[in-house]
């Protein structure tokens, strides 16, 4: 793990407050899902530390959620209540609304000196993001400015990126484009899926955020702009992404398995029934075959051989992947070996797309 960050004195580098004992940085908090309530938490223990006071959190509205449909609080919500911190939920900003000017008038009465925003899910505007003294920070899972958008943890994965991390950036009125106060990069290992770099993305977050309000006026003296040129965009994933396209190489579909774990998740056809695919072994570049794309080699024990594409044109053999998970339509997630043990797949037997 390796750190950016800029080089200052800090032995006067204090925000507006003269005491720092006394005055204590008032801090909103704006994130919905688990990724913003681990730095939720992680702040609230440090309030003390970091001689800040969280004075209010906003999250999105309660949504249904389960077979029940029940309403749901969000992951920020449920930490903010069992702390006793406000909690605001509006559904709008924009002042061209009664809601969106009233969202605005309730922001302004909380005094912020500095708003934290992590996978909020609403559009800030310029008026809301000019609103605290110090503006608005977001913790953004990338190393911007690649992957700024919406799901830069799964499309650093989907595209075989060796590290990703964490950019704490001063939010303006574009997507991401505000400038750098502080990186940390981490590897991304070979076994990662969507899920446990969420994990580790998120923790680090935490500590990012951390680092920066330790010094806050310093870290924003020292900003980076970003480097337009260099940027990419992470857009929304949609479910039809998990759709495997065997012509592809191994590699691309390995990856896609890890990189859309838990959501939306891997899947391909069987005889026009859905098959999930849940988890595979590393590629195995030597191990090649002349089948035709999709279809099953073996079914053994450790794991299901499945031809796939060419890695590139100029090979003759196409490459394989060594399934190690799957779930049958209407069934439990299966291991190969209970695969193997049963009959719904047979050596030979062709995945294909929805379509055919």
């Amino acid at each position: 793990m390796t750190t950016t960050a800029p080089t200052f004195d800090t032995s006067n580098s204090l925000t507006d407050h003269d005491n720092p004992t006394t005055n204590r940085l008032r801090v909103v908090f704006a994130g919905t899902p688990e990724f913003a309530a681990i730095s939720l938490e992680s702040l609230i223990k440090q309030q003390e530390a970091l001689n800040i006071e969280i004075v209010a959190v906003y999250t999105q509205p309660d949504r249904k959620a389960g077979r029940g449909q029940k309403l749901s609080a969000s992951a920020v919500k449920e930490v903010a209540l069992a702390h006793d911190i406000a909690v605001e939920q509006p559904v709008t900003f924009k002042k061209s609304s009664a809601e969106g000017l009233a969202a605005r008038q309730t922001l302004r009465a909380y005094q912020p000196d500095v708003m934290i925003v992590a996978a909020y899910g609403l559009i800030l505007p310029i008026g809301v993001l000019e609103t605290p003294t110090h503006g608005c920070l977001n913790i953004h899972a990338s190393l911007l400015p690649r992957w700024r958008g919406a799901a830069p943890i799964h499309r650093a994965l989907l595209a075989g990126d060796d590290e990703t991390g964490i950019t704490i950036m001063q939010m303006d009125k574009g997507l991401d484009t505000g400038d750098m106060l502080y990186k940390v990069s981490e590897s991304i290992a070979s076994d990662d899926t969507a899920a446990s770099l969420h994990d580790k993305m998120a923790a680090l977050g935490a500590t990012a955020i951390s680092t920066v309000l330790k010094d806050l006026a310093a870290y924003q003296a020292q900003a980076i702009a970003q480097n337009d040129s260099q940027a990419n965009y992470a857009e929304k994933l949609v479910k039809t992404e998990g759709e495997v396209d065997w012509s592809q190489p191994a590699a691309a579909i390995e990856r896609q398995i890890r990189g859309l774990t838990p959501w939306p998740g891997a899947y391909t056809f069987l005889a026009g029934q859905r098959v999930k695919v849940l988890a595979s072994l590393p590629v195995n570049t030597s191990q090649q075959t002349n089948k035709p794309a999709g279809t099953v080699i073996s079914v053994g024990r450790k794991a299901i051989l499945v031809a796939c594409g060419k890695d590139n044109d100029t090979e003759s053999s196409a490459t394989t992947l060594a399934i190690t998970h799957l779930q049958f339509a209407g069934g439990k997630p299966m291991t190969a070996e209970q695969v193997c043990h049963g009959n719904q797949l047979n050596d030979g037997d062709q995945f294909t797309s929805e379509t055919k």
